[in-house]
């Protein structure tokens, strides 16, 4: 037996599972909560995407797929300093957009340590590529600095949650370009 199709489309339902997540958190949304953000009942959420717990996880990684790509085309920029640049641009205007909630569900959300890392770690990759290319100091502590900079994006983050304006977030993108080590010249 086939079972019954559904009557909803998935990708919609699951876009709007991220949304709910992100303005509430994993904590204080409740599946009340995503079968009216999403449009489906209780058994047709239980039978598309299990429980609240793996339709989390499904929409996290959805979120922080699209996450992922808009980091690797900042970090593919030719400097050091214009990938940085720009990850903190798009940082502060994403964070602002009025079309979206504010703030970001990966920076925010204590469930998804993991995803930060990997976002740490893939900017570590880029700021060691930075000292290969002399755009930092070769004594620039990239393991130090890569945490730093999440530390600056959950800020900002936090930031626009409590009300802060784009203006806001790139003043604080400006000061963290600024706290960036400089190479000497040689």
């Amino acid at each position: 037996m086939a079972g019954r199709p559904r009557s909803f489309d998935r990708d919609t339902a699951l876009r709007a599972a991220v949304e709910q997540f992100w303005r509430a958190g994993y904590e204080e949304t409740s599946v009340a909560m995503l079968t009216a953000a999403m449009g489906v009942t209780p058994p047709s959420l239980y039978a598309a995407f299990g429980d609240k717990r793996r339709l989390f996880e499904e929409a996290s990684a959805v979120y922080f797929e699209r996450t992922c790509e808009a980091v690797d085309r900042a970090t593919a920029l030719p400097t050091l300093r214009e990938a940085i640049a720009r990850v903190l641009d798009d940082t502060a205007r994403a964070h602002t957009d009025p079309a979206t909630p504010a703030g970001c569900l990966m920076l925010t959300e204590p469930r998804l340590g993991a995803q930060r890392e990997v976002l740490r770690e893939r900017l570590k990759d880029r700021l060691d590529q930075g000292v290969r290319d002399h755009d930092l100091p070769a004594t620039t502590d990239t393991d130090h600095l890569a945490s730093f900079l999440v530390t600056v994006l959950r800020g900002m983050s936090g930031c626009a949650r409590d009300g802060g304006t784009a203006e806001d977030l790139l003043g604080i993108a400006a000061v963290a370009m600024a706290a960036l080590p400089v190479p000497t010249p040689a």
